[in-house]
Order: C-alpha cells, then sequence, then structure tokens
C-alpha cells in the first residue's frame, strides 16, 4: 500500500480533530484527498510535527489532535517521543506512516527498516502503541492516554499537486478554525 491510501484512510475516521500533517508529498497528498481549514500543512521543518501537535494538543485540552507522521521525521527528533509519553496528553495521537524512507528527501533509506517502532514506543513507556491494523483508529483517538501508532506503507510518493496556499495563509486559517 502506498502513503497515499493510508492516509486516504487515516481520513476516514477524522470528524472534528485537528490535524497536523508531516513535511512534502504527505501533506501534498493530505492537502489533494482532504483539504479543510483545521489541517495543518507542515511546509518545512522535518521532525517537528509531533513537536507542534503535542503544543496544540496541551493548549487545546477539549480537542481531539491528530498528527500524521513519517518514520524520517519521527528519527530525526527521537526526544519527541519521551516528551509527548511524558506530558501524555489524553487528547493527541501520532500516527508514524513508517514507508522506511525520507519519501520526501529521495526516499533515502531510514533506519526504521531495522526498528520497530511500535516496540520503541512501548519502551519509552506508552500504553497505548500499536500497529495501525490492530485498532479501530476512532476508539484510539477516543482514549484516555496519548497514542502511538504505527502504519507501514511502501516507499514513494504520489504525483499530488503542490499546496496552491502560502504559509501565512495555512496557518492564518488554520489558526482561525481552531480559535
Amino acid at each position: 500500500m502506498a502513503r497515499r491510501q493510508a492516509i486516504e484512510n487515516i481520513m476516514k475516521s477524522i470528524d472534528d480533530e485537528i490535524v497536523v500533517c508531516n513535511i512534502g508529498f504527505p501533506s501534498r497528498e493530505l492537502y489533494d484527498i482532504k483539504d479543510r481549514d483545521k489541517n495543518f500543512y507542515m511546509i518545512g521543518s522535518m521532525g517537528l510535527a509531533s513537536s507542534i501537535g503535542l503544543g496544540l494538543a496541551l493548549a487545546k485540552p477539549d480537542e481531539d489532535v491528530v498528527v500524521i507522521d513519517g518514520d524520517g521525521s519521527l528519527l530525526m527528533n527521537m526526544g519527541s517521543l519521551v516528551t509527548v509519553f511524558a506530558n501524555n496528553p489524553r487528547n493527541l495521537t501520532w500516527i508514524v506512516i513508517d514507508n522506511g524512507a525520507y519519501g520526501s528527501t529521495g526516499n533515502q533509506d531510514t533506519y526504521a527498516q531495522v526498528l520497530d517502532l511500535v516496540d520503541v514506543a512501548k519502551g519509552v513507556g506508552f500504553k497505548n502503541a500499536f500497529n495501525f491494523e490492530d485498532i479501530s483508529l476512532k476508539d484510539v483517538i477516543e482514549s484516555d492516554d496519548a497514542s502511538f501508532i504505527v502504519y507501514n506503507t511502501e516507499a514513494g510518493n504520489s504525483t499530488a499537486p503542490i499546496i496552491d496556499l502560502g504559509p501565512i495563509v495555512i496557518k492564518t486559517r488554520f489558526m482561525n478554525a481552531i480559535k
């Protein structure tokens, strides 16, 4: 399965949740699949979608926050795994699409090919750490602890168009939507 199909599957469970999406092609694919004002598209800052999602979850405790991330971005900011666990916001669901590659920078291999990211999250202390095919995403989103999910896909990018919104427009419409 391609990452684009994984994002389509994830978005089937999204209603009114805040969504923060990883840089580059994943954001382009999400924009093409289901653009909404409550989606925050990362234009840059690889590895920081989880940190932005954590900040939003802490600032908006009555809203569910879903982060769509990549294995390369997680590996670039492993400290965020510990920080999310230590804060344990009940309203944060972090989905790592693991395609074993840095998809937005040329599909170079990541070390996720030799790691079990669910085991890593459990080793950090996450009670809710799952492979996507083993869960009901809607049930996980509504759980009482931070959740970490790995969705395994094949490497590669779709032909999703470039997002035709500038960073200021993305930020402004997103902030207006989550007031």
